[in-house]
Protein backbone atom coordinates (compact mmCIF):
# COMPACT_ATOMS: atom_id res chain seq x y z
CA UNK A 1 0.00 0.00 0.00
CA UNK A 2 1.29 3.57 -0.63
CA UNK A 3 2.17 5.95 1.91
CA UNK A 4 0.00 8.94 2.44
CA UNK A 5 2.28 11.25 0.83
CA UNK A 6 2.85 9.16 -2.19
CA UNK A 7 -0.99 8.23 -3.01
CA UNK A 8 -2.11 10.06 -6.42
CA UNK A 9 -4.54 12.45 -5.15
CA UNK A 10 -7.91 12.52 -7.24
CA UNK A 11 -10.32 15.20 -8.04
CA UNK A 12 -13.64 14.27 -9.53
CA UNK A 13 -16.34 15.90 -10.46
CA UNK A 14 -19.95 14.63 -11.53
CA UNK A 15 -23.49 15.69 -10.97
CA UNK A 16 -24.78 12.13 -9.72
CA UNK A 17 -23.74 11.99 -6.13
CA UNK A 18 -24.31 8.15 -6.10
CA UNK A 19 -21.70 7.49 -8.94
CA UNK A 20 -19.12 9.88 -7.39
CA UNK A 21 -19.47 8.28 -3.85
CA UNK A 22 -18.95 4.62 -5.66
CA UNK A 23 -16.19 5.77 -7.26
CA UNK A 24 -14.50 7.63 -4.81
CA UNK A 25 -15.26 4.56 -2.66
CA UNK A 26 -13.43 2.19 -5.34
CA UNK A 27 -10.13 4.64 -6.00
CA UNK A 28 -9.93 5.11 -2.19
CA UNK A 29 -9.54 1.52 -2.10
CA UNK A 30 -7.24 0.92 -4.47
CA UNK A 31 -5.40 2.92 -2.91
CA UNK A 32 -5.83 6.81 -3.64
CA UNK A 33 -6.38 10.30 -2.49
CA UNK A 34 -9.95 11.31 -3.45
CA UNK A 35 -9.49 15.14 -2.23
CA UNK A 36 -12.42 16.16 -3.70
CA UNK A 37 -15.99 16.11 -5.17
CA UNK A 38 -17.20 18.53 -7.53
CA UNK A 39 -20.98 18.65 -8.88
CA UNK A 40 -21.13 21.51 -11.58
CA UNK A 41 -18.36 22.52 -14.36
CA UNK A 42 -18.27 25.65 -12.49
CA UNK A 43 -17.19 24.04 -9.08
CA UNK A 44 -14.89 21.39 -10.48
CA UNK A 45 -13.05 24.92 -12.15
CA UNK A 46 -12.66 26.66 -8.60
CA UNK A 47 -12.12 22.91 -6.88
CA UNK A 48 -9.10 22.16 -9.21
CA UNK A 49 -7.22 25.68 -8.96
CA UNK A 50 -7.84 25.50 -4.80
CA UNK A 51 -6.76 21.66 -4.81
CA UNK A 52 -4.41 21.12 -7.14
CA UNK A 53 -5.16 17.54 -7.89
CA UNK A 54 -2.59 14.78 -9.79
CA UNK A 55 -5.83 14.15 -11.71
CA UNK A 56 -8.47 15.01 -12.00
CA UNK A 57 -11.77 12.28 -13.53
CA UNK A 58 -14.23 14.32 -15.41
CA UNK A 59 -17.90 13.18 -16.31
CA UNK A 60 -18.63 14.88 -19.73
CA UNK A 61 -22.68 15.54 -18.88
CA UNK A 62 -24.16 17.82 -16.08
CA UNK A 63 -27.16 18.66 -17.42
CA UNK A 64 -26.20 22.48 -17.24
CA UNK A 65 -25.33 24.67 -20.05
CA UNK A 66 -21.60 24.39 -19.71
CA UNK A 67 -20.29 20.86 -19.84
CA UNK A 68 -17.01 18.64 -18.79
CA UNK A 69 -15.63 19.42 -22.60
CA UNK A 70 -15.97 23.27 -21.27
CA UNK A 71 -14.47 22.89 -18.03
CA UNK A 72 -11.37 21.05 -19.29
CA UNK A 73 -10.89 23.37 -22.00
CA UNK A 74 -10.91 26.21 -19.00
CA UNK A 75 -8.59 24.63 -16.97
CA UNK A 76 -6.09 23.41 -19.39
CA UNK A 77 -5.75 26.89 -20.60
CA UNK A 78 -4.90 27.47 -17.26
CA UNK A 79 -2.77 24.76 -16.29
CA UNK A 80 -1.95 23.39 -19.30
CA UNK A 81 -0.16 19.93 -17.21
CA UNK A 82 -3.52 19.37 -15.93
CA UNK A 83 -4.23 15.63 -16.43
CA UNK A 84 -7.80 14.86 -17.21
CA UNK A 85 -10.09 11.23 -17.26
CA UNK A 86 -12.66 11.93 -18.85
CA UNK A 87 -15.64 9.51 -17.50
CA UNK A 88 -19.42 9.06 -19.36
CA UNK A 89 -22.48 6.95 -19.99
CA UNK A 90 -22.15 8.28 -23.59
CA UNK A 91 -19.45 6.85 -26.68
CA UNK A 92 -19.86 8.39 -29.16
CA UNK A 93 -17.08 8.26 -32.14
CA UNK A 94 -17.03 12.26 -32.25
CA UNK A 95 -17.03 12.45 -28.14
CA UNK A 96 -14.66 10.38 -27.77
CA UNK A 97 -12.09 11.79 -30.23
CA UNK A 98 -12.69 15.69 -28.92
CA UNK A 99 -12.03 14.39 -25.31
CA UNK A 100 -8.27 13.29 -26.96
CA UNK A 101 -7.97 16.40 -28.56
CA UNK A 102 -8.59 18.45 -25.94
CA UNK A 103 -5.81 17.27 -23.70
CA UNK A 104 -7.06 14.22 -21.91
CA UNK A 105 -5.24 10.97 -20.80
CA UNK A 106 -7.65 8.70 -20.92
CA UNK A 107 -12.14 8.62 -21.56
CA UNK A 108 -13.63 5.83 -19.74
CA UNK A 109 -16.96 4.88 -19.18
CA UNK A 110 -19.55 4.75 -16.67
CA UNK A 111 -20.17 1.43 -16.44
CA UNK A 112 -16.06 0.06 -16.30
CA UNK A 113 -14.87 -2.28 -13.85
CA UNK A 114 -13.15 0.31 -10.65
CA UNK A 115 -9.85 -1.44 -11.89
CA UNK A 116 -9.89 0.16 -15.29
CA UNK A 117 -10.74 3.66 -13.89
CA UNK A 118 -7.97 3.50 -11.72
CA UNK A 119 -5.55 2.26 -14.21
CA UNK A 120 -6.37 5.15 -16.33
CA UNK A 121 -5.82 7.54 -13.24
CA UNK A 122 -2.65 5.83 -12.38
CA UNK A 123 -1.69 6.02 -16.29
CA UNK A 124 -2.48 9.80 -16.48
CA UNK A 125 -0.58 10.42 -13.20
CA UNK A 126 2.39 9.40 -15.38
CA UNK A 127 1.33 11.49 -17.98
CA UNK A 128 0.65 8.39 -20.49
CA UNK A 129 -2.63 7.75 -22.59
CA UNK A 130 -5.08 5.24 -21.68
CA UNK A 131 -7.65 3.34 -23.89
CA UNK A 132 -9.79 0.76 -23.04
CA UNK A 133 -10.09 -1.90 -25.88
CA UNK A 134 -13.61 -0.99 -26.80
CA UNK A 135 -12.50 2.54 -27.34
CA UNK A 136 -9.20 1.74 -29.18
CA UNK A 137 -11.14 0.15 -31.97
CA UNK A 138 -13.38 2.51 -31.87
CA UNK A 139 -10.76 5.19 -32.43
CA UNK A 140 -8.79 3.41 -34.84
CA UNK A 141 -12.25 2.83 -36.87
CA UNK A 142 -13.07 6.69 -36.85
CA UNK A 143 -9.43 7.48 -38.11
CA UNK A 144 -10.01 4.64 -41.34
CA UNK A 145 -12.85 6.35 -42.06
CA UNK A 146 -12.60 9.68 -41.99
CA UNK A 147 -13.93 12.36 -39.10
CA UNK A 148 -17.42 14.23 -40.40
CA UNK A 149 -18.11 15.45 -37.04
CA UNK A 150 -19.07 19.40 -37.08
CA UNK A 151 -16.17 19.34 -34.75
CA UNK A 152 -13.49 18.16 -37.25
CA UNK A 153 -14.94 20.08 -39.91
CA UNK A 154 -15.57 23.67 -38.46
CA UNK A 155 -13.39 26.66 -36.65
CA UNK A 156 -13.67 27.56 -33.42
CA UNK A 157 -16.27 30.44 -34.38
CA UNK A 158 -18.25 28.49 -37.14
CA UNK A 159 -18.66 25.94 -34.46
CA UNK A 160 -19.65 28.06 -31.96
CA UNK A 161 -22.48 29.30 -34.20
CA UNK A 162 -23.69 25.96 -35.07
CA UNK A 163 -24.15 25.07 -31.25
CA UNK A 164 -26.80 28.16 -30.92
CA UNK A 165 -28.17 27.65 -34.29
CA UNK A 166 -28.52 23.79 -33.10
CA UNK A 167 -30.39 25.38 -29.64
CA UNK A 168 -33.12 26.88 -31.64
CA UNK A 169 -30.89 30.21 -31.77
CA UNK A 170 -32.77 32.63 -34.76
CA UNK A 171 -29.45 34.74 -36.56
CA UNK A 172 -30.69 37.68 -34.90
CA UNK A 173 -30.22 36.80 -31.38
CA UNK A 174 -26.69 34.54 -32.07
CA UNK A 175 -26.06 38.38 -32.92
CA UNK A 176 -27.18 39.81 -29.94
CA UNK A 177 -25.69 37.05 -27.79
CA UNK A 178 -22.30 37.05 -29.52
CA UNK A 179 -21.70 40.89 -30.48
CA UNK A 180 -21.62 40.93 -33.73
CA UNK A 181 -23.41 42.05 -37.19
CA UNK A 182 -26.57 40.29 -38.10
CA UNK A 183 -24.86 39.83 -41.52
CA UNK A 184 -22.00 38.49 -40.37
CA UNK A 185 -24.43 35.57 -38.25
CA UNK A 186 -26.08 35.47 -41.35
CA UNK A 187 -23.10 34.65 -43.85
CA UNK A 188 -21.52 32.20 -41.08
CA UNK A 189 -24.31 30.37 -40.44
CA UNK A 190 -25.08 30.14 -44.04
CA UNK A 191 -21.28 28.93 -44.62
CA UNK A 192 -21.44 26.46 -41.38
CA UNK A 193 -24.91 24.71 -43.62
CA UNK A 194 -23.47 24.53 -47.05
CA UNK A 195 -20.29 22.91 -45.22
CA UNK A 196 -22.18 20.49 -43.17
CA UNK A 197 -24.85 19.83 -45.80
CA UNK A 198 -27.91 20.43 -43.08
CA UNK A 199 -30.89 23.41 -43.59
CA UNK A 200 -33.93 22.68 -41.52
CA UNK A 201 -33.75 23.35 -37.90
CA UNK A 202 -34.36 19.69 -37.06
CA UNK A 203 -31.58 18.05 -38.73
CA UNK A 204 -29.23 20.92 -37.09
CA UNK A 205 -30.21 20.01 -33.79
CA UNK A 206 -29.96 16.01 -34.71
CA UNK A 207 -26.70 16.88 -35.77
CA UNK A 208 -25.30 18.29 -32.86
CA UNK A 209 -26.84 15.79 -30.41
CA UNK A 210 -25.18 13.03 -31.95
CA UNK A 211 -21.63 14.68 -32.26
CA UNK A 212 -22.47 15.32 -28.02
CA UNK A 213 -22.74 19.29 -28.81
CA UNK A 214 -25.91 19.59 -26.99
CA UNK A 215 -27.97 18.16 -24.70
CA UNK A 216 -30.72 15.65 -26.02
Amino acid sequence: MQSEQNKIRVLLADDHPIVMTGFAMSLSGLGMDVVGQAKTPDEVTAMYAELQPDVLVLDIRFGTELTGLDAARGILARFPSARIVFLSQFDQDSLIKETYRIGARAFVTKDCDPADLATAVRHAHTDKLYFLPQIAERLANLSVRGDVSPQSQLDARGLEIFKLMAEGLTNAEIAEKLNLSAKTISNISQAVKEKLGVHRQAYITRLAVKHGLIEP
